[in-house]
């Protein structure tokens, strides 16, 4: 492994991308630090600090959004105008010919609309921000310039990391939103083994506490295996071509396979859900900033919204809270999947091909069968995703809360295996040896 790492320092164009792809973080790292103009640093640490709303940004910002930096929104304004995107492209017909049939130029204007799109939510969420803590106090001035101040740097901080993930995707190693999203939770590391030691050398010696410690150590030792399992599972479906004519040749019967992932959408089901569940705790606390302290419907709604993080609630709302994210990670797992992989558009080409599945017929019964397998293969990752996702909710009922969840070990897990293979891809095509021995 480290004779790859050499080998891959020593190919210029390789380390050439990995440095670009260093630069970038520290821009990202060193934004997050960046308050933003108007906004008085010493109170709005202790004024953002653990909120409910704020804890699943402030894990993906990095604690961006307790400093209220330029970057305090992260690239969560683009996450959801990509899923509204999706979403749309399923039900608009010349969104869908785009995704489907556009190539080059379908995905740059697909690019297109989702960028704008991010924007316009990024004003929203912006000018969210600025109406809940207007009355905090953490602002010098309440008034207009000092709103459109906020309201404009936080715009341009989203724009900005969009740029950044673009440029690392195209010009750097891995995908550059999921390590955007991957920094700002690995920074969030040192504060968790912190905790952890605080609990066993914090004061005097206690079992009780050593004992919950090297629960968590376990525990989490036993998710990464997990989800490195899962993550790098298959389920290999056999093809068959037969024997054809190629120019003047005659090309013998091939053997191959095609690898389905069990988890064949990653993490993004989890990163979807997670936005999702908290979007309407972030309207209702637009128009109302004291709706945490208050009683009713919308407070209800407002509680709901936010048990995804760490604050405390009662069992009601956690249990309640924890189904519905099981069923919207189980579900955005189906719609993320069938979004990448056509049945259909597979068993045609292995048709057109001259192949089949050895004991299926090609056509509709090859279709079926590549469905079956799907949504099989769809709900048992699914289920892993959200019990890996909804276990560590229930740690705020402990002694102690980690922001290191199962939520954030499945994306940084995920994306480092993602940005590993695609490494390993490219010292393939160079004759070196796998990165991984």
């Amino acid at each position: 492994m480290f004779n790859t790492i050499k080998n891959a320092l020593k190919t210029p164009d390789i380390r050439k991308k990995l440095m670009y792809t260093i630069i970038l973080i520290v821009i990202f790292r060193l934004g997050c630090y960046i308050t933003i103009p108007g906004v008085d640093s010493i109170k709005v640490v202790g004024e953002l600090q653990g909120q409910g709303l704020s804890t699943l940004i402030d894990m993906i910002s990095g604690g961006a959004f307790s400093r209220l930096s330029v970057f305090a929104m992260s690239i969560s304004p683009y996450i959801t105008a990509s899923i509204v995107i999706q979403l749309l492209g399923m039900v608009i017909p010349a969104l869908e010919r785009l995704t489907k049939e556009g190539g080059e130029e379908g995905r740059n204007k697909i690019n297109r609309y989702t960028k704008i799109l991010t924007i316009v939510l990024a004003f929203i969420e912006g000018l969210g921000i600025y109406l809940s803590y207007r009355g905090a106090g953490i602002f010098i001035n309440d008034g207009f310039l000092t709103g459109a101040t906020v309201v404009i740097s936080l715009m341009a901080g989203t724009a900005l990391l969009m740029w950044l993930g673009e440029q690392i995707t195209n010009k750097g190693i891995g995908n550059g939103i999921s390590i955007i999203i991957f920094v700002g939770i690995v920074a969030g590391l040192p504060k968790g083994v912190g905790e952890v030691w605080n609990l066993v050398f914090g004061g005097a010696f206690d079992t009780v506490n050593l004992l919950i410690a090297l629960g968590i150590i376990i525990g989490a030792i036993i998710l990464v295996a997990g989800v490195v399992f899962v993550q790098q599972a298959e389920r290999r479906v056999p093809v068959q071509y037969s024997k054809k004519v190629v120019g003047r040749k005659m090309v013998g019967a091939q053997s191959t396979h095609i690898p389905l992932k069990l988890a064949m959408a990653g993490v993004m089901p989890v990163i979807f859900a997670s936005s999702f569940m908290t979007f309407p705790a972030m309207i209702i606390q637009m128009f109302n900033s004291n709706i945490a302290y208050e009683t009713g419907f919308w407070n209800v709604i407002y509680n709901f919204s936010i048990a995804t993080s760490s604050t405390p609630a009662d069992w009601g709302y956690s249990v309640a809270n924890a189904i519905v994210y099981l069923l919207l990670i189980v579900g955005f797992t189906f719609f993320y999947t069938y979004a990448t992989f056509n049945p259909a558009e597979v068993s045609n080409n292995i048709k057109r091909n001259g192949g089949f599945i050895p004991g299926i017929r090609a056509g509709k019964p090859t279709t079926d069968y590549l469905s079956s397998i799907i949504s099989k293969l769809t709900i048992f990752g699914g289920i892993f995703l959200a019990i890996i996702a909804i276990l560590p909710m229930f740690m705020r009922f402990t002694p102690i809360n980690l922001a290191f969840g199962g939520t954030s070990i499945l994306i940084v897990v995920g994306v480092a295996l993602e940005t590993v293979q695609q490494l390993e891809s490219q010292l393939v095509m160079r004759h070196y040896k796998g990165f991984l021995e």
